[in-house]
This record gives structure tokens, sequence and C-alpha cells, in this order.
């Protein structure tokens, strides 16, 4: 797939506040991706935080993705130079950075994320660039691969404004579970407390002009629509191993 042409187009449809749609891969399975690849998704997060995926599974689960023409995005672990600059050599078309909790450190990871002169990220040849062969064609595409941002923590929402402020940011995601622990109301949802957090995250993200996004992390249309109307526009539906475990679901009759 045209991996440059697909982050443009994401990065168009946000700029347009339009929503852009995608999940979530905990499953190290080749199956289980070339089978999200194929489900719609304008993307689709690798997750090398909580999943059991090693930097190399990437190129082969990245490939089954391509087939769907579903871009292969990276959720690191903790944005260091070595972790953004595996994932993105290997073929990840961006980032979506963990636990963000200021401008200082999400302007080190955008720069472990990009090529000279943008960034500080070694260059080399790599699957990204065919190793070599499409070398002058992916250097366009290295100098500014997607950036996502995730608010995770109330330390960050206290920050959120210079956070939102770093040049070369594509959006910001809300992690759910983090941030409602982290405002002491572990997975409480419609607490008052997480719910001022999400509220001032979007008012926040309106007001620069970055694009908000949320998980909704238990398959439901009736979630997803909602967050929407709310304004949220890069949203990650549901996760492989969730939607597999809620298809599962079934309690015959005695």
């Amino acid at each position: 797939m045209n991996k440059l042409k697909a982050i443009q187009s994401i990065r168009k449809a946000l700029a347009g506040g339009k929503p852009s749609l995608g999940s979530w891969m905990q499953i190290p399975n080749g199956s289980v991706a070339e089978i999200m690849g194929a489900a719609g998704y304008d993307w689709v997060a690798v997750d090398m935080e909580h999943g059991a995926i090693g930097v190399e599974q990437l190129p082969g689960l990245f490939r089954a993705l391509e087939l769907g023409n579903t871009l292969p995005l990276v959720r690191v672990a903790e944005g260091t130079a070595k972790e953004c600059k595996q994932a993105l050599d290997a073929g990840a078309g961006g980032v979506i950075v963990p636990d963000v909790q200021s401008a200082a450190q999400l302007v080190a990871i955008r720069d472990n994320c990009r090529w000279p002169p943008a960034g500080k990220r070694g260059v080399g040849f790599c699957r990204a660039n065919l190793f070599g062969r499409n070398f002058q064609e992916y250097a366009r595409e290295a100098q500014a691969p997607l950036l996502v941002a995730m608010i995770e923590d109330i330390r960050a929402v206290q920050a959120l404004d210079s956070i939102l402020r770093v040049q070369g940011l594509d959006a910001i995601l809300v992690g759910p579970y983090d941030l409602s622990a982290s405002a002491g109301c572990t997975g409480d949802f419609n607490h008052p407390r997480f719910r001022a957090a999400l509220a001032k995250i979007r008012k926040e993200a309106s007001r620069l002009g970055i694009p908000a996004g949320v998980h909704v992390v238990s398959p439901s249309p009736r979630e997803l629509k909602k967050r929407i109307q709310e304004g949220f526009r890069l949203i990650a539906y549901s996760i492989d191993a969730v939607l597999l475990a809620e298809a599962l679901r079934f309690r015959p009759q005695k």
C-alpha cells in the first residue's frame, strides 16, 4: 500500500473535522491481522505496551494489515528512541505514545520518530523503504510519521495546553482506564472526576484545533456514535481480543 497517501488521507479527514476510525491489535497472529486489515478501518494499532507482540513479529503483521489497505500504527511501550526507530523501520505509518505528561516529553518522542532534518531518528535501509529500494520515496514519509499522544493521567490534563501546542502532533487519544485510575475511579467512566477530565480534554483540544480521540473498548455502535457526536475524531474501536471474546460469549440453554 501507499503509506504516505494513507497518512495524508487520515490527516485530511481529521483536519476537515471528520472521524478516522481504527482498531487495536494485541494478538500476535498474521491471520488476525489480515482479518482486521480487511475490515475497513483506516488504521489498526499494534499494541506493544500491553500486547504480547515482539519487534520481530511486526513486519508480518504489517504485511497482513496492508493487504486490506489498512495503515499499521504501533502503540509503543514508552517512546524511547529505540522503540520508535524499530517500529517505524519495520513499516509502521506512525506511533501512538502512552502516558504523555509534558510537552518536553512529547517533543523528544517526536524527534525520535523523524529522520533528519526534521528529527533525530537514525537513517538506514529497512523494511519501511524496502531495504533501500524506495529510499527516496520513504524519506518524505520519514519526515513526519503520524504522531498521536495518549492522555492517560490527571497530570497530563493539567499540562494539556502545552502538550497540544507541540508542532507535529496529529491528535491526542484518551486512555480511559488509566485516566480513570489516575482520577481515583478506575473503570468508572460515569464518575464526576472522570467526566470532568474528559470534558476538559475535549474543550482544550477543540480550542487549539487538535483532533481528540478516545478508545471505545467494548464494541458498541451506540457508544461509537455517541463519541463521534461529542466531537471525538480519532477513534479506536475495540480490540481484537475483546471483539473475539464478545463474539464467543454464548450461553447454551440447559
